[in-house]
């Protein structure tokens, strides 16, 4: 008789956009920061660029805005760990950004998975991808699973969010290009943001790609984001079970 493989859940949150030094992003970020942590057991926080608004005033407070944001961080969430990507808004700080929050791609073991599932962040902040970020994609392989996190939103058919905050044709083509094809089903879910709202398709997002799901998550603080309750981030549960791991996320306010 077979022995049944109990399945396993693990808890992550997902947070886009939070704009620290931006207007009354700050407290906004702080308010659901701790909502995220005390909501059941997170495993992972994932930051996904413009987590400080480093870029204003020709990044003369950029400084401050990465310590204010490091700080509430590290602050909140304790012993759980976390990595951020790197955003638009970043860019021209990319020194500031290592010093305070590490490398700006690179990849992981997402935590309790015994190095089965990695984490894989990019670097797409100017709307292209690091030579670094494709040959991260190029080495992926069909021994383990993969969450993967950047900053612009991929050009998916039937997307809605602005044209403007969304990669080229050229540009979504080369990441998913770059991509091994024994790997392609080993890609559970894609995390992006720079669109200022909340977005996901769940299947078939690319030719090759039918069980990749794509998410969007860019309301973390107040900039460009609407205040009538759209602000907030994805709860992101990660299961494994004997057929393998599947990845979803919901919004929470």
């Amino acid at each position: 008789m077979k022995r049944r493989i109990k399945a396993q859940t693990l808890e992550f949150a997902v947070f886009g956009d939070s704009h620290v030094g931006y207007g009354d992003s700050l407290s906004i970020f702080k308010s659901l920061l701790p909502k995220a942590v005390s909501s059941g057991n997170k495993r992972l926080f994932i930051f996904g660029g413009d987590n400080t608004h480093a870029g204003a005033d020709q990044g003369e407070n950029a400084e401050a805005y990465y310590k204010e944001f490091r700080d509430t961080v590290t602050g909140t969430l304790g012993s759980i760990p976390y990595k951020a990507s790197i955003g638009n808004w970043e860019a021209t700080t990319r020194p500031l950004f290592t010093q305070y929050l590490g490398a700006v791609a690179g990849q992981m073991n997402f935590p309790g998975t015994q190095g089965k599932v990695k984490y894989v962040w990019l670097d797409c902040a100017l709307g292209q991808f690091s030579p670094a970020s494709l040959y991260l994609l190029r080495n992926l392989d069909d021994k383990h699973y993969y969450i993967v996190d950047f900053h612009w939103p991929l050009r998916v058919q039937g997307i809605s969010v602005d044209s403007s905050h969304v990669l080229s044709a050229a540009e979504t083509t080369r990441f998913f290009s770059a991509i091994p094809p024994q790997a392609r089903d080993k890609v559970l879910a894609i995390f992006t943001h720079h669109g200022h709202k909340f977005y996901r398709k769940l299947s078939n997002i690319y030719p090759g790609y039918a069980k990749t799901k794509f998410f969007v998550c860019g309301c973390s603080g107040e900039y460009k984001c609407k205040t009538d309750g759209n602000m907030g981030y994805y709860s992101a549960t990660l299961t494994g079970s004997a057929s393998g791991y599947m990845v979803d996320a919901y919004i929470e306010h």
